[in-house]
């Protein structure tokens, strides 16, 4: 039987600003089962070195989500028309202990991979990602190591931190391909920027198979040849996208908490999402957004239409899969 499809909150009849917030106006469900698409927060940022604060992205993403409407602009897909989406709401993730709370986002991710959702969520520092890509390849382990599509201005594959620490929001997908969760020859990180510890602080990762593309060649190539190359790397293969907010410039989006000047702009990250269209994606996610480093909900705003981006090109895939 085909399952309910749920719809946002008409603006017409109860204004934006109104009523409870969920991600983009959607019905708030306790449970994953019978959705395609689980949207969830995951507010902990227990891995960020500097300036904390993503803990509260998704309660202010969900906010500014409010303004999103149903339909995409340029494509025209009504996802809510394709996909059963709701808001499961917050993993419970206490904020002390990072292992445990590691622990606790596995395991939520892993109870809305039992129940046939795919989880699009919203963090939280980068970490969040480790534990969401172990559920993942962890659901299926007969199809291997993941790809990842990851848009970020740095490419967290540092070793340690602080002495002999593994686990920060710089370390993530370094854990990853060691614990063979991701497949680094498919892996793609697009806008790398910024000063770095050492010369070689991304040998490491090219070394693996990393596919690095800084935001010099970005430039020079533009979006349209860099997702031509995405699409042929990761083909019909499983594969998680990551965006973490500071790829995109400062000037666009500043309540982040390590900015990087020179990134890619909102309409260039636009561009590029929407060159995802007809890739093998078994999850995704939106981190780093910190609202106590925002001006006017800019970055909460610019996370939620990243949200709606990646939930847009899901429903394609899903229409043009049958």
């Amino acid at each position: 039987m085909p399952k309910p499809l749920h719809e946002p909150v008409d603006a017409a009849l109860i204004p934006r600003f109104a009523g409870h917030a969920t991600f983009m106006r959607l019905p708030a469900v306790a449970s994953a089962e019978g959705l395609d698409v689980a949207l969830l927060g995951i507010p902990w940022d227990g891995g960020t070195t500097n300036r904390a604060g993503a803990r509260h992205g998704p309660r202010e993403v969900r906010n500014q989500s409010s303004l999103i409407r149903r339909v995409h602009p340029v494509t025209g897909i009504a996802p809510y028309e394709r996909l059963a989406v709701a808001d499961v709401g917050d993993l419970a993730v206490q904020p002390i202990d990072p292992a445990a709370a590691l622990r606790q986002i596995e395991e939520g991710i892993a109870r809305i991979c039992a129940q046939g959702a795919l989880p699009l969520s919203v963090g939280g520092d980068h970490l969040t990602t480790l534990p969401v890509l172990r559920a993942i390849r962890k659901a299926d382990p007969a199809r291997g190591p993941l790809g990842l599509v990851q848009f970020d201005a740095h490419s967290d594959t540092a070793d340690r931190y602080f002495g002999d620490n593994p686990y920060t929001h710089g370390t993530p997908f370094r854990r990853a391909i060691e614990e063979g969760v991701l497949d680094p020859r498919r892996m793609v990180q697009i806008g790398i920027r910024g000063s770095v510890y050492a010369p070689d602080e991304h040998q490491w990762a090219r070394d693996q198979g990393v596919r690095i593309i800084t935001i010099e060649e970005f430039a020079r190539r533009g979006p349209d040849a860099v997702m031509a190359e995405v699409r042929a790397l990761m083909a019909n293969a499983p594969a998680y996208v990551t965006f973490d907010i500071d790829g995109i410039d400062p000037s666009m989006a500043p309540g982040t908490g390590t900015p990087e000047i020179g990134g890619f702009t909102t309409r260039e990250a636009q561009a590029m999402l929407r060159g995802l269209a007809g890739l093998h994606i078994v999850g995704a996610d939106v981190v780093e957004v910190s609202p106590p480093f925002d001006i006017g909900g800019i970055t909460a705003l610019t996370g939620a239409t990243v949200l709606f981006e990646l939930l847009c090109v899901l429903a394609e895939n899903r229409a043009e899969a049958g």
